[in-house]
């Protein structure tokens, strides 16, 4: 599989309380676009990432919003799958070139969250948890805390140990103009943070943002002739799995991951260690530990003390994760998400990310997963 990337975009993430959705969703497209030196009328077909627009905005249609103002008449579909939505807008987009049925389309992914208040956020959130979850009352910070605990408990993992990925991730973000929070954190400031889900505190989780990215791709090559160093899309799978988490085998590792990456892998022809950079979905910092087990960059159970180590950082790491401050520092606007995630590996990869250049790196990864990883998105770029 070879799918070409025309051009990337993604608006800055944060509490935009004067950027109306529309407005976010039009810079993003429109950036993009410039960015591919395309007209509008060039696009073939809009996919659109997003998980709350129904719940807190009351518009579902999406995609006929959207395109109205990109002022053309497309065919346009929105993708729902929680937190993943942006990253199964992608995977969608991609099969609808390689069945040939468009040539060039647009990829969307947008959430406007913090015009509404916690608890109500928190309450459309758990729209991706199961009945048994949501009639015990459980948040996904709960439900986390308990990956947390089961993780801290098997592998003697403390609560610095995981503390250790929030600092990594905001020392990353401080790099970045577009993250919400752009300043480094220490241990200590993660540890005397409000108590949200035992172990898990405030500076354990990622934050409410706004948001959107967007990301042009061609099933052809003629509109890469231009780019001096073209990336390309050459894996993408989804893997799933049971929305409950009492009802897995594990509550250390998200089989959906696993499966996803080794097809991921298998296709790409590749193996875990080629990898140079990767966003990985750290909605909680526990999220990140046990991603880079699943995908195989760290042994199992050596996650977080290979984060502590300082593996995953900038400038002394070997595989280089989050170096947008993930969602974490950079923001989670949950269905732009999978798309900024693919926006950072392009900039990566082309040399164009600025402070945050992971040196040398040629192929990345993206992990977008939704809920507590009843889906799984995984895609792999090379240069």
């Amino acid at each position: 599989m070879k799918i070409s990337i025309l051009g990337t975009a993604t608006t800055k993430f944060g509490e935009l309380w004067n950027v109306s959705p529309r407005a976010l969703a039009k810079e993003a497209m429109l950036n993009a676009l410039n960015a591919s030196d395309l007209k509008p009328s060039q696009i073939d077909a809009l996919f659109v990432g997003n998980m709350l627009s129904e719940i807190l905005g009351n518009q579902a249609n999406l995609g006929s919003l959207l395109v109205e103002e990109l002022g053309v008449q497309v065919p346009a579909f929105r993708i729902e799958g929680a937190c993943a939505s942006g990253g199964l807008a992608l995977h969608n987009a991609i099969n609808s070139l390689i069945a040939n049925q468009y040539k060039t389309v647009l990829v969307l992914g947008i959430e406007k969250m913090t015009d509404h208040g916690q608890e109500e956020i928190a309450t459309a959130l758990m729209a991706a948890g199961s009945d048994e979850e949501r009639l015990a009352g459980a948040t996904f910070p709960g439900v986390y805390a308990l990956m947390a605990q089961a993780y801290m408990q098997k592998y003697k993992v403390t609560e610095e140990d995981l503390a250790a990925v929030s600092v990594k991730n905001h020392y990353h973000g401080s790099f970045n103009p577009k993250a919400q929070f752009q300043s480094p954190i220490t241990v200590s400031d993660v540890m005397k943070s409000s108590k949200i889900a035992d172990p898990l505190k405030l500076l354990d989780c990622s934050p409410i943002s706004d948001g959107a990215a967007a990301v042009i791709i061609s099933s052809g090559d003629s509109g890469v002739r231009k780019i001096k160093k073209p990336v390309y899309i050459i894996a993408s799978e989804v893997a799933t799995d049971t929305l409950s988490l009492h009802d897995r085998k594990s509550f250390t590792s998200l089989s959906s991951v696993v499966q996803a990456a080794d097809k991921a892998y298998k296709k790409a022809g590749l193996k875990p260690r080629d990898i140079d950079v990767a966003e990985i979905h750290d909605c909680f910092s526990i999220s990140e530990a046990i991603a880079t087990e699943d995908l195989g960059f760290s042994k199992i159970g050596e996650g977080a003390k290979d984060i502590k180590k300082g593996k995953r950082t900038l400038f002394k790491g070997d595989i280089i994760c989050n170096p947008s401050g993930g969602l974490k520092a950079c923001g989670h606007p949950v269905g732009a998400t999978g798309i900024k995630q693919i926006v950072e590996i392009v900039e990566q990869l082309r040399g164009e990310a600025g402070r945050r250049q992971a040196e040398g790196a040629k192929i990345g990864l993206t992990h977008n997963v939704g809920g507590s990883g009843a889906v799984a998105v995984i895609h792999i770029l090379q240069r």
